[in-house]
């Protein structure tokens, strides 16, 4: 059987966490990818830590927007590392996403579309015109003209996005009950791979608390 895949992310700065993350999560069942963000990235000890981290499946969230040049030149600075995947907003532009792709290598470049936090109402306060649906859907089509690898998109898009991208989808917002938090496009983990994401990103579901139970809790969900 196909093993489901999950990205952790692990949305703190104590080493000690990621280790017990880690550790609490290694099963058979799940293919499991752990998402460090610029919480931890710009710590202290998160770039030591992650230089030494071996046979893992690594998720950088740095969420690149900037120009073409500063974009590229991120990326030439973290080569060092052991990242699998990299983020970079589409609002960053073409020309950015491009020269991204050009120097990424073998890590693959993930476009991010509207932020799962965010809702028509939050888009309108920014400036955008365009509801949400819409102006992920132009995003997509944007991050497939710049080739990039993998696209971030709130679940409930997927089957809208899919149709125009045609690599790796992944989903955050993803809770095991109805609780948001500061999300506002959610689903459960079945809903997002029946709408036919690739990776699920899950956060507090699975850290906070008994992470073991937790993960337990994930693969029996999915198995309903």
């Amino acid at each position: 059987m196909k093993k489901s895949k999950i990205f952790i992310a692990c949305d703190t700065t104590k080493i000690s966490k990621i280790k017990k993350i880690i550790k609490d999560t290694q099963n058979s069942k799940l293919k499991i990818g752990y998402k460090l963000g610029l919480e931890f990235l710009n710590s202290k000890n998160g770039r030591i830590f992650l230089s030494k981290l071996r046979n893992k499946i690594i998720f950088a969230d740095l969420k690149l927007n900037d120009i073409p040049n500063t974009c590229a030149s991120t990326i030439k600075a973290i080569k060092d590392l052991k990242i699998d995947y990299l983020t970079i907003h589409i609002s960053s532009g073409l020309v950015a996403l491009k020269a991204a792709k050009k120097i990424s290598g073998k890590i693959k470049l993930i476009g991010v579309t509207v932020l799962t936090s965010l809702d028509n109402k939050a888009l309108r306060e920014i400036g955008f015109n365009k509801d949400v649906k819409k102006l992920v859907l132009h995003q997509a089509k944007l991050a497939n003209k710049a080739k990039l690898d993998a696209i971030v998109c709130s679940a409930q898009e997927v089957k809208l996005v899919k149709k125009f991208f045609k690599k790796e989808i992944i989903t955050p917002g993803i809770r095991f009950s109805k609780m948001t938090n500061d999300q506002k496009r959610v689903l459960t983990p079945n809903e997002a791979y029946a709408n036919g994401a690739d990776w699920l990103v899950i956060g507090r579901d699975l850290t906070k608390g008994n992470i073991k139970k937790n993960t337990q809790i994930l693969i029996d969900h999915l198995s309903q």
